[in-house]
């Protein structure tokens, strides 16, 4: 596959025949477009000094969708051909039945760019990105003699985007992604612990393979094993927990952001459906999902429907005053799209997804929080959890966290799991520290099989009444 940009109408399709396509198949809907990709993406990963993996991955295609009410034909397909054209705009037209419906108005058109175009893979030689890897394991080993395992990645990607309308609007996107991910594993008298560490975001890898880029990553990762090396097993039943800022703010994402994506809302399964203007959190607390944030992760300069980004208050001072919208839940429920209509792929049907969705931050300085912090735990650090969209309940593993009682730190604990619900949890917070901060770019989230890249973050935040499954009563 060629390294030249992507360009669809001059290498593949002439353009006055791809919208008279469009057209036809687009009579009598209410929406729909047409959806081109390419994607080429790298991937190289060192585990215990060795090249464990090293592999490229090229792909293109296009994604035809004619929308009519709350249906819509889809079709797709991995050739970009006249013929293939044609048979999509007869399968995604089976949807329309006798059509009948009028065409929404296109999206509003934007001059932002959020990212560089640079095609990251290539930016830096594929033999400099091993010696990278090498030098990251290497490094890490001499921090501690009780490093027993080294595992690193290197990850970069570039996404190219062209989006027909059917009233002739073309719109375009380039977008990179790249991440550095360091793991170690410790040992001591015969205990193994993990960390892990990593980040990046719609940047080059220039900034990423910089010495004083990786090394603090695998400190981070080294830091977090040892401080599992010496943890005790978690307590167990309800008590008050203090959550750190940043990465953090995944269990705000999955316990309480899929609730108030457009889509759950519209149909009445979300726990948040019919509370538009009511308070659903504590006073102080705002949330936002902003996908204009650039370089982050979960940005996009437009929508994968060409609907541009937008900053998006979805909670203010407690009370719910918006959701997050595609073009069709939007329309169906007579409110704007909000730039948040995504696809994992050309293969896939948009939806509404979050993008870069955090909390604001409050003034109370984080270390009085957990002063306050009588009996409970301080959760730092989080890994996978579990949510059930139509309740909000939830339950998130936690990564690293430490035993408080009177206010004062004490031993780190392993095997705590965070158990409760979004709606609740948000009524219960108690206190919002002033170090609103975003995650160092790692997220992913997946919803309806499909995995887009996210953002996340909150300041220091106390909850109450949050159930911890542990070891212990």
């Amino acid at each position: 596959m060629s390294d030249a940009p992507f360009r669809p109408f001059e290498t593949h399709l002439d353009i006055e025949k791809t919208e008279s396509f469009l057209r036809e198949a687009l009579t009598g809907a209410e929406d729909g477009e047409l959806f081109f990709e390419r994607r080429r993406s790298e991937n190289l990963v060192l585990d215990d000094g060795r090249v464990k993996t090293a592999s490229y991955d090229a792909a293109e295609g296009f994604g035809l969708r004619a929308v009519k009410g709350d249906v819509a034909g889809y079709a797709h397909s991995t050739e970009i051909s006249e013929s293939a054209l044609k048979r999509a705009s007869e399968t995604a037209r089976l949807a329309l039945g006798d059509g009948g419906g009028v065409m929404a108005p296109p999206p509003v058109g934007t001059n932002k760019i959020l990212y560089t175009d640079e095609d990251p893979i290539s930016g830096a030689a594929f033999p400099v990105k091993v010696e990278t890897l090498r030098e990251i394991d290497a490094f890490t080993r001499d921090l501690d003699k009780r490093v027993v395992q080294v595992s690193a990645s290197i990850a970069a990607s570039l996404q190219e985007v062209t989006i027909l309308r059917p009233e002739g609007g073309l719109i375009s996107d380039v977008r990179p992604m790249t991440r550095v991910n360091v793991s170690v594993i410790v040992e001591e008298n015969g205990r193994r612990e993990s960390g892990s560490a990593g980040g990046g975001g719609r940047v080059s890898l220039d900034g990423l393979l910089a010495p004083q880029d990786w090394q603090s990553k695998a400190r981070e990762a080294l830091r977090i094993a040892l401080v599992n090396l010496e943890a005790e097993a978690a307590p167990a039943g309800v008590m008050d927990i203090v959550l750190g800022s940043g990465w953090p703010g995944i269990l705000l994402h999955e316990a309480i952001g899929h609730g108030l994506e457009g889509d759950f809302n519209r149909k009445g399964s979300s726990a948040f459906a019919g509370l538009m203007g009511q308070q659903v959190a504590a006073k102080g607390v705002t949330v936002l999902d902003d996908g204009t944030i650039p370089d982050r992760r979960g940005s996009i300069t437009v929508d994968d429907e060409g609907t541009p980004s937008g900053k998006n208050v979805l909670i203010e001072d407690g009370v719910l005053v918006g959701y997050m919208q595609d073009r069709q839940n939007a329309r169906l429920m007579g409110v704007e799209p909000t730039g948040n209509g995504r696809r994992q792929s050309y293969a896939h049907i948009p939806m509404p997804r979050m993008t870069n969705t955090y909390m604001l931050g409050g003034d109370t300085n984080p270390q009085d929080i957990v002063a306050d912090l009588k009996d409970g735990i301080w959760a730092v650090g989080f890994g996978g959890g579990q949510v059930d969209i139509t309740n909000g309940k939830f339950v998130f593993s936690c990564t690293e966290a430490y035993r408080v009682k009177d206010g004062k730190g004490g031993a780190p604990v392993k095997g705590a799991t965070l158990i409760g619900d979004g709606a609740s949890a948000l009524k219960r917070i108690k206190a919002l520290g002033n170090d609103m901060a975003l995650d160092p770019g790692m997220g992913n989230c997946g919803k309806a099989g499909q995995w887009v890249p996210v953002g996340v973050g909150q300041p220091t935040v106390m909850i109450g009444g949050l159930t911890v499954g542990g070891a212990s009563a």
